[in-house]
């Protein structure tokens, strides 16, 4: 088993996972705008817990989206700011497909599950992706895309869904129309989640070099330039 650090800042949550040999630690808290200042310390304070260096670690795993811009951003620069330090590879996790695997945690075990996730974006629309759940492992169905409310619905009256779970179902409440599909708007534990789809990724042999890891964008940003530079300063300071 991999030595592998994730976290995700993506959304109002900021979600840490320390997945060892010995076993998995997570930290679960209050993100959005604190997650710039939090999130570096929160990871150190993880870390020494259970006994492990950055130096320990075959990978660092981070949520590249889609999300709110500058979760994304502090999110990709710590990933970086670490892993350079570290010398370390850097996995970079579809933010969506972690709620997908959160969902499956909450229903009874299935051979094969088919998962819509709907998050909300803000501005009334949803970022939505499907991804499907077999052979014990994830696939992506449909890419991860940004929607008006209309045309997510009129997406899934041509193939109503089985399952959909995110924070639009209670954002857009009746006016997303998931018809009959099993509705899972309430996370269990995101960094558990998380962990999970990072180690898949890991076996993959989905790694990057810190300097190709990127956030995913699916609406024009707003540049937050002070952020990155915060969280890349923190990153150094925690490995000098």
């Amino acid at each position: 088993m991999a030595h592998l650090l994730a976290f995700d800042t993506s959304t109002e949550s900021m979600s840490i996972a320390l997945l060892l040999p010995q076993g998995l630690r997570v930290r679960e808290s209050v993100g959005g705008a604190q997650a710039s200042a939090r999130l570096i310390p929160d990871i150190l304070a993880l870390l020494a817990e259970a006994g492990c260096t950055l130096a320990q670690l075959d990978t660092i795993a981070f949520g590249c989206g889609p999300g709110a811009f500058t979760g994304l951003r502090t999110a990709c620069s710590v990933a970086q700011g670490l892993a350079f330090g570290a010398g370390k590879p850097v996995i970079a996790v579809d933010s969506l497909l972690l709620v997908a695997q959160d969902a499956r945690s909450q229903l009874p075990a299935q051979a094969s599950l088919d998962v819509w996730v709907a998050m909300d974006a803000r501005m009334d629309e949803i970022y939505a992706g499907a991804y499907r759940w077999q052979d014990t492992r994830w696939s992506v169905q449909s890419a991860a895309a940004l929607y008006a409310v209309d045309a997510l619905n009129d997406r899934w009256q041509s193939a109503p869904p089985d399952v959909v779970a995110g924070s639009a179902l209670n954002a857009f409440g009746d006016r997303l129309n998931t018809m009959t599909a099993t509705r899972i708007a309430q996370p269990r534990s995101r960094a558990e989640a998380l962990a999970h789809v990072a180690q898949q990724l890991w076996l993959d042999g989905a790694v990057v070099d810190a300097a190709h890891a990127l956030p995913v964008y699916l609406r024009d940003k707003v540049a937050q330039t002070t952020v990155e530079r915060e969280a890349i300063r923190l990153a150094k300071e925690a490995l000098s």
